[in-house]
């Protein structure tokens, strides 16, 4: 039985193909959990239509996550906050805070996006990865200062 995958399943296919199932699997397990619909013909146009949306919007995150790349490579981020008498933080800097000073920056940057393997505990400058989808990175420096 061909059926159009409405999800991406593993070892079957991304969402939108057509793919060639048992028709068990298909009628048990594939259609009722929703993940697949029957190929009609209705169907199948309906997905190359969808296909070519997505690959438009794809494109269209791509030429976005690029330009804020660019913006971003190289850009340094200053944090003042507060510091003990032995150069200690009064609190850590995690990916949080880092994604809240760069949107007060104007680059819309989500914590999930960092990458920080721990929190950063001392004054001084970091150099930090961001990754944006499509496999793009830019490096930016965290620069952590005494408030005053």
């Amino acid at each position: 039985m061909q059926v159009i995958l409405l999800q991406n399943v593993d070892k079957i296919g991304k969402r939108y193909e057509i793919k060639k199932v048992a028709d068990g699997y298909a009628r048990n397990f594939l259609i009722p959990k929703g993940l697949a619909k029957p190929a009609t013909e209705a169907a199948v146009k309906w997905a190359e239509l969808q296909r070519e949306i997505e690959a438009k919007k794809s494109e269209e995150d791509l030429k976005e996550a690029q330009q804020t790349a660019s913006k971003l490579d190289g850009f340094e981020l200053n944090m003042q906050v507060k510091v003990g008498e032995e150069g200690q933080l009064f609190e850590s800097i995690t990916a949080q805070k880092i994604s809240d000073g760069l949107k007060e920056a104007g680059f819309d940057v989500k914590k999930s996006q960092i990458s920080l393997s721990d929190p950063i505990k001392e004054a001084g400058e970091f150099p930090i990865k961001i990754v944006f989808a499509h496999n793009l990175e830019v490096e930016i420096r965290v620069i952590i200062t005494e408030e005053k």
